[in-house]
Order: C-alpha cells, then structure tokens, then sequence
C-alpha cells in the first residue's frame, strides 16, 4: 500500500459491541501527521447467491429489513460465523432460507458493502443444479420466497423494485458472465 494514503490507528476512544456488530471510533495518524477520527461499524462477513432453478427461475426471499422500515426482495444471504468458509456458510443459508442445497457454486465477487462506515465484505456465488434440502430458520427469520424468471426479475431491477445492493450487484455479474 502507498505510504501517502495509510492512515494508523493511533487509540480506539468507543468501543460497543452488540451480537455480532461492534462500534467503534478509532483516533488515527493521517499521512500529514495530523489526527482525526474514524467511526464505524466492524461485520464479521457476509454471504449471498443468486439460486437459480433448472427451468431458469431464480429463487428470492422477500423480507422485513428494519433499518428500511421494509419488507424487501432480495437473493438469500446470511453472516458468517467467526472461522465459518464462506462456501459453507452459503450451503447452510440456502437450506435455511428457502430449502435448497447447490449442487454446484460459482464464486462471482466479493465486494466491500459500504467501506465509508463499515468492514463488512460480502461473498456472492451463482447456486445451481439445487436439491430440496430441509428448510430449517432461525427462530427470528420470518421470509417469503419468491420465484421470479430471468424477464421478471429484470422488470423489477428495471422498474427499481429492487433497490438491495447485493442484489443488483449478483444480479449483473450473473449476466456480465453470461452464467444464465
């Protein structure tokens, strides 16, 4: 990394950690030699994919996301465990979520969600050739699922009914990859 650009941690002056997100305000050194300070969010990792069926269909979820005071349409997704491989983590959220196992999984990207106020990155995979798996969701999951084909789920992109980054980002890689 360019020295010109590296800030250094210098003190962490807040700390609060919840279930799995911890806040933080760091004091850092900026290359100037000057401070400031930096607050954000530390994630522990995410995963999500783009389940696609063998008749094409793409297989959704649909939500309520309370920091948006909605219920959203979004690909199946979940956080990885502390250690968790984000393969395995996938395969479990699948099953979770809406009862499939991939038979195969294609890595696509990996992304960092929002790096101003957060080190969450995320983990996006193509699942395919999917086998009913016993649907099993934590206590606090309460989803739909829904079933769109390619022209649909496009309608909703295009039409902005799908406003989940995630989302439209898997989305596009899928067909910059000519995957489906």
């Amino acid at each position: 990394m360019q020295q010109f650009l590296t800030e250094k941690f210098l003190e962490n002056e807040l700390n609060h950690k919840g279930n799995f997100l911890e806040f933080r305000r760091d004091r850092v050194l900026l290359p100037n030699g000057k401070t400031a300070t930096r607050e954000y969010l530390r994630h522990p990792g995410a995963v999500a994919a783009l389940p696609l069926l063998e008749d094409g269909t793409a297989v959704m979820v649909k939500q309520f996301r309370y920091p948006t005071g909605e219920a959203i349409l979004e690909i199946p997704a979940g956080k990885l465990e502390a250690g968790e491989d984000p393969k395995a983590c996938i395969i479990r959220e699948l099953a979770e979520e809406i009862g499939y196992q991939p038979g195969k999984l294609i890595h696509l990207a990996s992304t960092w969600t929002t790096p101003g106020f957060t080190n969450e990155i995320i983990h996006l995979y193509l699942a395919t050739q999917l086998k009913v798996a016993p649907l099993e969701r934590d206590p606090d999951e309460f989803l739909e699922i829904i079933r769109l084909s390619k022209t649909e789920l496009w309608e909703y992109l295009n039409n902005g009914l799908i406003l989940d980054g995630k989302t439209l980002l898997t989305v596009s890689m899928v067909e910059i990859k000519r995957l489906w």
